[in-house]
């Protein structure tokens, strides 16, 4: 049975804190959906209702555009493995950029350099939702993978900025990322 609350509790955060992966999904007003799976221990709970996570340099930056647009993100945790549970933060999000003042004070939070962090998201919790999770398979986690940070590290600085220059600052419906590369 879903359940509404208005920000996440102690034993909602401990949850999360456990999950290997999460997902995110954002949506224009018009266009396309995009959910994308997410890892590498990279989502933090900076308060009961503010949560964030860096974000890696990628194929696109759909995440970017659509927040610029109307600031709706959804973050998704399945439990995979222990007691079944769903949990959905609806929330109003935002980039924070390498440039923004804000930059100096939120990445600590979420821990030792990635190779290829391209930004932070920044998000204001309007609603949890909790369900049964019934319908989630069980499965065992292995690893991270290693492949994307081997990637951007092999690219290097640079090619880095080249790559996102070229494939992160527009979304694939045409709309501005926001990104500063």
């Amino acid at each position: 049975m879903a359940k509404f609350l208005p920000q996440l509790d102690e034993r909602l955060s401990d949850f999360i804190g456990k999950q290997k992966m999460f997902f995110t999904a954002t949506a224009p007003a018009d266009g396309r959906v995009n959910l994308s799976p997410k890892g590498l221990d990279t989502f933090r709970i900076i308060s009961p209702s503010r949560v964030g996570y860096l974000d890696a340099t990628g194929s696109g930056n759909e995440t970017g555009a659509h927040l610029i647009q109307n600031g709706r993100i959804t973050f998704l945790f399945c439990a995979f493995d222990g007691p079944p549970l769903i949990l959905r933060l609806y929330a109003r999000g935002r980039s924070v950029q390498r440039n923004d003042p804000e930059w100096a004070e939120l990445r600590p939070m979420f821990g030792t350099p990635l190779p290829g962090e391209r930004q932070l998201i920044i998000a204001e919790i309007e609603s949890v939702q909790t369900s049964c999770g019934y319908g989630v398979p069980l499965f065992s986690f292995q690893e991270h993978r290693t492949q994307l940070p081997a990637w951007a590290e092999h690219k290097g600085s640079e090619a880095l900025v080249a790559y996102r220059a070229e494939k992160n600052r527009t979304s694939i419906d045409g709309m501005p990322t926001g990104l500063v590369v």
